[in-house]
């Protein structure tokens, strides 16, 4: 695919309302984005560019903060997370923190920039007790002024209706990889599976945060498919975090050959190219990222971070290098 059509293309990929009553079009094929992928650097930042502009604040970038309100234990068996029981990686075990813990955390957070308050558990699905205790976090942190989300695996029928009824503002699913790969990374659930909860949460109006992780092994074909998947969404999610493999001593992808970090702004460039309206977030692996490859991928379309000490379990950026990066490149916190 020539990237001068992309104009054409990116008018005509916008046409799908937000609330999901209408499918974008026309439909991005793994071939159209592998063109994006193999274009020449310069071309493809700048396209993404300008798609950026047409859509977002040029300089202005979403701080979310994210805590695990229960960790370990987890019965799945993802390749990459240091959380799954199975895997022997220095993670304690956490009961599930009380609502004061939630709201004190969320307070912190709103004090020092973050718009989004993000909570994660490590279930392979909530109970019917967590679901309710849940929601008396979702409406706490609303109660503070700052955009919920939740991250607690698999949701059975009704779940998700409890949560936007809370107030829940989005739901974190993440694809993880493209369809051809995703046995080689997990076998305890199907990729079907993870598209019937984001159902769920599109039928319960909520708003859909959703991505993947790159890193893991695979190709850039598959890299590929995995935006494939996520553009081709009906609509396309909301939020886009893109993962880069952090790897965790203990899991299965620990010493897996490392990803060139050119390879993930491309990555970047074309969700932003593909889903010209979703806010598209560096997530894990920002603290092995140099301050030149994150302000690559600010121009290659990123307007979203996670912000604070720790993700779910593992390092993450300090506020106060991110504070500097940000006044370094002129970038502002969205509100």
């Amino acid at each position: 695919m020539n990237l001068d059509t992309l104009t054409t293309r990116e008018t005509q990929n916008d046409t799908g309302s937000i609330a999901g009553k209408s499918q974008h079009a026309p439909f991005w094929s793994v071939a159209d984005i592998l063109a994006l992928l193999d274009a020449p650097f310069n071309d493809l930042i700048y396209r993404a560019q300008t798609v950026h502009r047409q859509y977002h604040d040029p300089n202005g970038v979403q701080l979310s903060t994210l805590i695990s309100v229960k960790t370990g234990g987890c019965p799945e068996d993802c390749g990459y997370c240091p959380q799954a029981a199975r895997y022997h990686t220095g993670v304690k075990n956490q009961n599930m923190l009380s609502l004061d813990e939630v709201v004190g955390a969320a307070a912190a957070a709103k004090a020092k920039g973050a718009s989004r308050f993000c909570m994660g558990a490590a279930w392979r699905g909530p109970k019917q007790r967590d679901i309710e205790k849940m929601t008396e976090m979702v409406r706490a942190v609303k109660s503070l002024g700052m955009e919920t989300c939740a991250t607690l695996g698999l949701l059975k029928p009704g779940q998700a209706q409890q949560l936007g009824e809370a107030g829940l503002d989005y739901y974190n699913h993440n694809l993880d990889t493209a369809p051809e790969f995703y046995e080689e990374i997990i076998t305890t659930r199907q990729y079907q599976d993870r598209l019937n909860t984001l159902r769920e949460v599109r039928d319960a109006g909520i708003n859909v945060c959703c991505g993947g992780i790159v890193g893991m092994g695979e190709t850039r074909q598959s890299r590929a498919g995995l935006i494939a998947q996520l553009a081709n969404l009906n609509p396309y999610p909301e939020s886009v975090p893109i993962n880069h493999l952090v790897q965790v001593e203990g899991t299965p992808l620990y010493g897996t050959a490392a990803l060139d970090p050119l390879e993930f702004v491309r990555t970047i460039a074309a969700a932003r190219i593909t889903m010209p309206k979703a806010m598209v977030r560096i997530s894990a692996g920002r603290q092995e990222m140099s301050d030149a490859i994150q302000a690559l991928c600010f121009i290659a379309g990123a307007n979203s971070i996670f912000y604070g000490d720790k993700l779910l379990t593992t390092d993450n950026p300090e506020t106060d290098r991110d504070r500097t990066l940000m006044e370094k490149l002129g970038l502002h916190a969205l509100s």
